[in-house]
């Protein structure tokens, strides 16, 4: 019974488990079935969504593409609108070129009838000139017969008398020639003895002053000239007394006047009285203190621009007592002109002209820049410039042609060498050039403009050049108005004219230059 009850247990122990795993299974398909429904939900409702967003991307895709081409649409009708634009300019253009050219033919017609009525008069009047020529020459010879009957002369006796008649005319402008020439000479004299003076006056004190020897230095109240003069006078002169120049105190308001003839004495007062004035303290003691420091100060500035022009000038080997002698010359003038400056453009010039003539450039810069260097000088030496120079350049042991260059640059012994020339003719070149003395820019225009304006105003003349810094005036007259005899005699009348009206220094060349061109074509 018990192991009855035991199976029926067992068997429905069994059922049980096979009736739960059966409602498991039905449970799990029951959760499947549910699962993939939702799962398809989901599927189509991101389809759906997937749908309306391509909808709405092709959508605006088309609104994108719409714009674009009516943005594209609109630069085309600008770049069109353009284009047209440029089309109707250039139609304009053409237009008004052609109406130009139109204009031009009607002139040119009209200038073609005007040469061809001049050509029918020209031709006319060549045929009245030829006839009157024929008529003048029978004419003249008529007269040469009448004239040759009434005073009784043959041929050969008439043409006697003519040539003695010509000997005076040639022997009365051989002696305007020779007067010509004398003045010339006395006026170079005039201009040298200037030049002597003036070099003689910056190497000499006298109680003589020029605007070139004179300083003024600022003061910064009229109190301050009261301590210039010191107590009785004892600060001036002892001021004076160390510098060896002249201070000037009169009623100008602010100003102080400093006068001396040699240059370097003039700089050291100059400076040494703006220090005194700038400090404020000025008695003699601190005079004496501050002209000493002065006159080192500038002693050592000789030395640098000494130098500073030998690197310059490229001068190798130079005897520093000469480089001395050249910063020297930078406190210097000749006629306005700083004799440094002068120098070392001397240089130049020789150099570029010895180069062109094949000789050595570096000895010809070297006679160029040592040729003034006699004017660093002072008054105790004896000798003109040229003969100083030489003596210091003989002392150093310079080359034999640069002693003979600084000798005889102005001609005051005979050239040894081909530099001699070269440096007198680059001094003149330095001197004389626009600009370099005292003339000024302005006159020497109007010297030069003056001076065309003469030799245009004669008849026959078509230009006139003046040329060689107003040395020498080029005519080009019309050879149709005027034969060869007449240039000799206009080219004669122009220099009187120019000798009576102009004021000019040296003398002005006059060349008429009649030049006759024939031109063809060979087609």
């Amino acid at each position: 019974m018990l192991a009855v009850t035991g199976a029926v247990t067992a068997v429905i122990a069994v059922v049980a488990v096979v009736a739960g795993a059966g409602v498991a299974v039905a449970m799990l398909r029951l959760l499947g079935r549910a699962q993939l429904q939702a799962a398809r939900r989901d599927a189509d409702h991101l389809i759906e969504q997937a749908e309306k967003e391509a909808e709405g991307k092709r959508r605006q895709g088309e609104i994108d593409a719409k714009a674009e081409m009516i943005h594209m649409r609109e630069g085309f009708e600008t770049e069109s609108a353009k284009t047209r634009e440029e089309f109707r300019e250039t139609e304009r253009r053409l237009t008004k070129r052609e109406d130009n050219l139109e204009k031009k033919m009607e002139m040119l017609t009209v200038k073609e009838r005007s040469l061809d009525a001049r050509g029918q008069k020209l031709k006319q009047q060549e045929d009245g000139i030829a006839d009157k020529e024929a008529e003048a020459e029978k004419l003249l010879t008529e007269q040469k017969n009448n004239l040759l009957r009434i005073t009784g002369m043959n041929p050969e006796q008439a043409k006697e008398l003519l040539l003695v008649r010509l000997e005076e005319e040639v022997q009365h402008e051989c002696s305007a020639l020779v007067e010509r020439l004398v003045g010339e000479a006395k006026e170079q004299a005039k201009e040298k003895s200037r030049m002597i003076v003036l070099q003689a006056i910056q190497r000499y004190a006298a109680e003589h002053t020029c605007d070139t020897t004179v300083s003024s230095v600022e003061i910064p109240s009229d109190d301050m000239k009261g301590r210039v003069i010191g107590r009785e006078g004892r600060n001036i002169r002892a001021f004076e007394k160390a510098t060896g120049c002249d201070v000037i105190v009169d009623d100008t308001p602010g100003v102080v006047i400093v006068s001396g003839f040699d240059p370097i004495r003039r700089e050291v007062a100059r400076r040494s009285l703006e220090k005194l004035v700038g400090d404020g303290r000025i008695h003699p003691a601190r005079i004496e203190e501050v002209v000493a420091a002065t006159a080192k100060e500038i002693e050592e500035r000789v030395v640098e621009l000494g130098k500073k022009a030998t690197m310059d000038a490229n001068l190798r080997g130079l005897n520093p007592k000469l480089q001395n002698m050249l910063g020297r010359l930078s406190f210097r003038t000749s006629y306005g002109q700083n004799v440094l400056r002068h120098s070392l453009e001397v240089g130049y010039l020789c150099q570029v002209m010895a180069e062109e003539l094949g000789l050595d450039g570096d000895l010809a810069r070297r006679c160029g820049v040592l040729h003034d260097i006699g004017k660093a000088a002072d008054h105790e030496t004896e000798g003109s410039h040229p003969e100083i120079g030489a003596e210091l350049c003989r002392r150093y042991k310079e080359p034999d042609q640069v002693i003979n260059a600084v000798e005889g640059h102005h001609g005051d012994v005979e050239p040894t060498s081909p530099y001699t020339p070269l440096v007198a003719a680059a001094d003149a070149v330095s001197a004389v050039r626009p600009g370099a003395r005292r003339e000024s820019l302005e006159r020497y225009i109007k010297r030069l403009e003056k001076l065309e304006e003469v030799a245009t105003s004669f008849e026959g003349v078509r230009q006139a050049y003046a040329i060689q810094a107003g040395r020498e005036v080029r005519v080009i007259v019309d050879a149709q108005n005027m034969d060869d005899k007449s240039t000799y005699r206009t080219a004669r009348q122009l220099a009187k004219r120019i000798e009576k009206e102009l004021t000019y220094p040296g003398e002005v060349k006059v060349t008429l230059i009649r030049e006759v061109r024939a031109v063809e074509y060979a087609r």
